[in-house]
C-alpha cells in the first residue's frame, strides 16, 4: 500500500515523482501529460464523441444544456409574494467528470 502524500503537489513536483518511479526523463513524461491533455481536449471538443475514460479513475463527459428563454412575473424563491424577471440564458455545454470505482476505492483506504 502506498503512503498518504500530505501536501498538494504541482505540476512539476508531479512530473519529478513520475520521472523517478518510472525511470523516464522529465522531458519524456512532460510529453506524456501533455500529449494526454491534448487527447481529452479531442474527445470532448465541439465535435468530438463528448466522452472520455481513463480507465478505473475517472470519466469526462459534457453535456449539452439547450438555451432557456426569458420568462417575466416569476415567483421569488426567496421571497415568497414578490415577482421576479428571469433573464434569458444562452445554449452552453456542461463537463461533468466522474470518479470510477479504484478511484473511489483510494479515498476509503
Amino acid at each position: 500500500m502506498a503512503a498518504a502524500i500530505k501536501t498538494k503537489y504541482t505540476k512539476s513536483q508531479i512530473i519529478n515523482e513520475i520521472a523517478e518511479n518510472t525511470e523516464l526523463s522529465r522531458r519524456s513524461v512532460g510529453n506524456v501529460l501533455d500529449e494526454l491533455t491534448l487527447l481529452i481536449e479531442r474527445h470532448i471538443k465541439k465535435r468530438g464523441c463528448g466522452e472520455f475514460v481513463i480507465p478505473g479513475l475517472l470519466k469526462i463527459v459534457t453535456k449539452k444544456k439547450p438555451a432557456q428563454k426569458a420568462r417575466k412575473d416569476v415567483p421569488n424563491p426567496f421571497n415568497p409574494g414578490e415577482l421576479i424577471d428571469v433573464p434569458a440564458k444562452p445554449a452552453s455545454v456542461q463537463v461533468k467528470v466522474r470518479a470510477l470505482k479504484k478511484l473511489k476505492d483510494f479515498a476509503e483506504s
